[in-house]
């Protein structure tokens, strides 16, 4: 691959500056996740911090990858936290990193190609698909007001649903429209839109920015662990373990390196797997690698990975600042589900690219039954009850798909 220099001799005003713009294109995706399932943001900033210096050690500092909070877990975390309550939910997320270890050590010893031959785009499409689309209810829900099971009314309808579209806009026109920087951060500008709005309608509660302390501890969970809860969490990390391959891929083809091959994917799976056990362990979501870093590092040119060492030390830096958390926490339901409407839906439809990228032929019998089989599983909320143990939703969807799979003939005039 063609080579470009590590812009190591940057002076550190520079790496820093380029750090904090990292952050600021990571941070809304990176804030969004905790603010969807009750988890506290503090914490997600903190295992975003952290986790990338791990990623970092491990991978002796080549890689210029941020981690940030995964998306993939979003309604596994929301249905954990109401079956086992919080500690066992954290609990069963840091067992996660089970999986990008166990992928680490078959691609050390296997190289690459075992993850595919196990996951290919016909299984790891329409999973993707699920994730964006069994959170579907409760993003309309948000939008109207209500809370994501539909049951209580947190805003008056009307009100609730000019502020879900207002956030909703913006962040389109962001995407569509925006140019540069300004593409990168649609999310920050919905969210941030449709709050100014929220609060010149009185939806806002200051107070309790007010009150909040400018340094404060997070509050961490300890965590404990239910079988339950863990096999329930565990296959979810297929996904996001598939989608890290394609991360260190695409940074490589941006910087004209082969991560691949030095440090190597077994170095950056495990990294990303040791910052999911962090994060786990202190109460904050699993982290992943995140393309919108990946898309800023494209724009900006900005491949020296200290970079990222600063991006991370700034995010745990605001771990600690108390009033930007209450901030956060201020935000009104109707604009976190106007922008959860566009953001699970581009989910769903990154599952469908995935399928037509690979050019997946649905008139293959087995590839219909497998996608077929995954859609219908998941979105009528298929559960397997087992003397007590529950498999449903994304989790039921990887097993299903992986043996499915496995188990069908393959074409043989396929190539």
């Amino acid at each position: 691959m063609r080579e470009v220099p590590i812009e190591s001799a940057d002076p550190l005003w520079r790496q820093a500056v380029s750090g904090a713009q990292i952050l600021f294109v990571a941070f809304g995706a990176l804030v969004l996740v905790p603010l969807l399932t009750g988890l506290n943001p503090s914490m997600a900033l903190l295992g975003a911090g952290v986790g990338t210096l791990l990623f970092q050690f491990v991978t002796g500092r080549q890689v210029p990858i941020f981690l940030g909070s995964s998306f993939a877990f979003i309604a596994p975390i929301i249905y954990s936290m109401q079956t086992w309550g919080l500690p066992a939910t954290m609990g069963a997320l840091a067992c996660v990193s089970l999986v990008y270890f166990v992928f680490s050590g078959l691609v050390w010893r296997h190289g690459a190609e075992i993850v595919h031959r196990f996951m290919p785009p016909v299984v790891i499409g329409p999973i993707i698909m699920i994730i964006g689309l069994s959170l579907a209810a409760v993003a309309v829900n948000m939008a109207m007001g209500r809370t994501g099971d539909g049951k209580v009314e947190l805003v008056p309808y009307g009100t609730a649903m000019i502020v879900a579209m207002v956030s909703f806009g913006a962040t389109v026109v962001a995407a569509v429209f925006g140019r540069g920087f300004l593409r990168l951060v649609p999310i920050l500008i919905g969210v941030g839109t449709g709050y100014v709005l929220a609060a010149v309608l009185g939806l806002v509660d200051f107070g309790k920015i007010a009150a909040a302390p400018w340094v404060a501890m997070p509050d961490f969970v300890a965590p404990t662990f239910e079988w339950a809860a863990i096999l329930f969490m565990i296959p979810v990390a297929l996904a996001p373990a598939i989608e890290h391959v394609g991360d260190v891929v695409a940074i490589g083809g941006v910087t004209g390196k082969d991560y691949t091959d030095k440090p190597g994917l077994h170095r950056t799976l495990a990294g990303d797997g040791l910052g999911v056990l962090f994060a786990g362990l202190i109460g904050g979501p699993p982290v992943t690698t995140y393309s919108e870093v990946t898309g800023a590092v494209t724009l900006t040119r900005s491949f020296n990975p200290k970079v990222m060492t600063w991006a991370a030390v700034f995010a745990i830096v605001m771990a600690f600042f108390g009033k930007f958390n209450a901030l956060l926490q201020s935000i009104p339901v109707p604009v976190m589900g106007g922008i959860m409407m566009l953001l699970f839906g581009s989910v769903a439809s990154i599952g469908l690219k995935t399928l037509i990228a690979d050019r997946t032929n649905l008139d293959e019998p087995r590839n219909l039954v497998i996608v077929s089989a995954v859609l219908v599983f998941g979105i009528g909320g298929l559960a397997l009850n087992l003397d007590g143990f529950s498999l449903q939703g994304v989790s039921l969807c990887g097993v299903a798909a992986i043996l499915l799979n496995l188990l069908l003939p393959k074409n043989r005039k396929q190539p």
